[in-house]
């Protein structure tokens, strides 16, 4: 395994932590970066096994807060409600996730084109969303309606198309139904680790007999680096969106669409 391909899986795994739960498309960033440093892999499968990371990355973070949960389960209806709200969330993007699979990998994942067009057009959705005057309803993600959790569920589903970002649809939809910001990026964690976990096993599930050990260790650096960052963002981006907001993410995405299609452009 050349030494060059070692330190592309480790960048692609640093830049998936650092993305995977602001709404800026972890997917187009990995895809885009690995289009122009010719990072090959078979069946995409990199991209969406060094997620595991991240998903580690928000067990850590809130092991004592999951543990509180899991243990009042027996007793708590709160946490019965919570729990059962987040596999609400998780049911629509894990039916259209299967049904849709070979079409996302095969087509949307090979279009560079598409992505940046995406990351733009969601940079725009995304600061008007911003500049709203929402009023919010709900400021615990420990506690939306049920209806809530599910019609989150179906905004995940537009991060199919890689550019959109499932942590932006999953935001941006909680926010346009009543969810404050910080409440809303916060359930976006909590989401985050069933979603990711069923893509990870289906995806190594669909892939298992074309991944060679070579690749199982370029996923295995990917994962060490994804895990690393993705504490870092986790642990800081509740603060920063509160203070913020999402327009700075907008205009990161406008600019990476931008040069990613100038980039296309002038280097095919």
């Amino acid at each position: 395994m050349a030494s060059e391909t070692i330190i592309q899986a480790a960048f692609l795994g640093l830049i998936e932590g650092l993305t995977e739960f602001i709404p800026v498309s972890s997917t187009a960033h990995l895809l885009l970066i690995g289009h122009f440093l010719g990072f090959e892999n078979p069946g995409r499968a990199f991209e969406v096994l060094i997620q595991l990371g991240a998903i580690f990355a928000v067990v850590g973070v809130y092991f004592t807060r999951l543990l509180r949960i899991a243990l009042a389960l027996p007793s708590d209806p709160k946490a019965r409600k919570f729990v059962i709200g987040v596999l609400l969330a998780f049911l629509p993007a894990a039916v259209v996730g299967v049904l849709l699979h070979d079409f996302i990998k095969s087509v949307l994942f090979e279009s560079p084109v598409v992505i940046c067009v995406t990351l733009i057009v969601g940079g725009l959705l995304l600061m008007w969303l911003d500049s709203m005057d929402l009023r919010p309803r709900y400021t615990e993600a420990t506690d939306y309606p049920l209806s809530l959790y599910f019609k989150i569920g179906v905004f995940q589903c537009l991060a199919m198309i890689p550019g959109v970002s499932r942590s932006g649809a999953t935001i941006g939809g909680a926010l346009l139904m009543g969810a404050d910001k910080r409440s809303a990026a916060e359930f976006s964690f909590f989401l985050a680790m069933p979603t990711m976990a069923g893509a990870f096993a289906y995806d190594l599930y669909k892939n298992i007999d074309i991944l060679g050990a070579e690749d199982a260790k370029l996923i295995a650096v990917g994962f060490v680096m994804s895990m690393i960052s993705g504490v870092i963002v986790v642990r800081t981006l509740l603060d920063f969106v509160s203070r913020h907001g999402f327009t700075p993410f907008a205009w990161w995405r406008i600019i990476v669409g931008s040069a990613g299609l100038a980039g296309i452009w002038v280097y095919g």
